[in-house]
């Protein structure tokens, strides 16, 4: 028997409702990098990346200060 996997459609927002969803994950996260406890330079992480088929959805995303993000993504350092 063949089991065929069926691909759960992923969430891609706009860049309107991304920014308003990017709000709520910083307000959520207290306006700190959830690493380090930084306020400064604060960006929004997908958890899962978008090219392994991550969501723009709250659960997938976390705040780090620059950092603390560039630290998850060692090739975008050099």
């Amino acid at each position: 028997m063949i089991r065929l996997s069926v691909k759960k459609p992923r969430l891609t927002l706009d860049a309107r409702s991304y920014r308003d969803l990017r709000r709520q994950v910083l307000a959520r996260d207290g306006w700190r990098c959830q690493n380090c406890g930084s306020m400064r330079n604060l960006q929004v992480h997908h958890l899962q990346t978008r090219n392994k088929l991550g969501d723009d959805a709250m659960e997938n995303l976390l705040t780090l200060c620059s950092q603390c993000h560039a630290k998850q993504h060692p090739r975008l350092d050099s």
